[in-house]
């Protein structure tokens, strides 16, 4: 046998081993437990530090960077999700108040028209006394007053959580795509040093 012939045969069998093995080691690992139910940061956190960084750039494994992706998207779809609960949210307490408004003008109008009758107020027929009538459209008003106090700090606190949400996504897709663009740049620099190497292996 040749040298010639010899140095082709061990080029064959480095190629093989350089396009097989990874296949075969990839076939035989399995998905961590954190990217299966981590939250997004703590699979961030494991990407950074299980993986190698090469000339600036990481190298992660394609099932990995593609179960990040779609728990990211899945987070960003759950989050908007939270936003139209709570706008919905927020528009039904909207209507409360408005509600609790309007029934309060129309008690204090009441109010106002009874203060100035007699002391006795004659109601479906039946007298009754002023005093008492006094009180019990106070309380009803107090009554109202608290819940409109209720619904608006209700409103206030969904309004609040609302612009953190928005806040936390436009957060997460920076992040997102920061680390796909670097991802992408990792993937084509390893993939150029690895053709220079073969390029290397065939020119020796």
């Amino acid at each position: 046998m040749g040298k010639s012939e010899y140095t082709g045969i061990r080029l064959v069998l480095l190629f093989a081993l350089i396009t097989i093995f990874p296949l075969i080691a990839e076939s035989q690992t399995t998905m961590p437990e954190t990217l299966q139910n981590g939250s997004l940061k703590e699979q961030l956190d494991y990407i950074q530090d299980k993986t190698r960084i090469y000339e600036e750039y990481r190298a992660v494994r394609e099932d990995m960077f593609q179960k990040i992706k779609t728990n990211s998207i899945d987070s960003l779809n759950k989050a908007k999700a939270e936003i139209s609960s709570l706008k919905l949210t927020a528009r039904v307490r909207n209507t409360t108040i408005d509600s609790l408004n309007t029934s309060i003008e129309t008690v204090k109008t009441d109010l106002e028209s009874m203060t100035k009758t007699k002391n006795s107020i004659n109601l479906l027929g039946i007298e009754i006394n002023k005093t008492a009538y006094n009180a019990f459209m106070w309380t009803l008003i107090a009554v109202l007053a608290g819940l409109l106090a209720v619904g608006f700090l209700a409103y206030k606190r969904n309004h609040t959580v609302t612009a953190q949400t928005k806040k936390e996504i436009e957060e997460i897709k920076k992040e997102f795509e920061a680390y796909r663009k670097a991802s992408r740049e990792a993937r084509e620099k390893m993939s150029m040093a690895h053709f220079n190497e073969i390029k290397k292996l065939r020119g020796a």
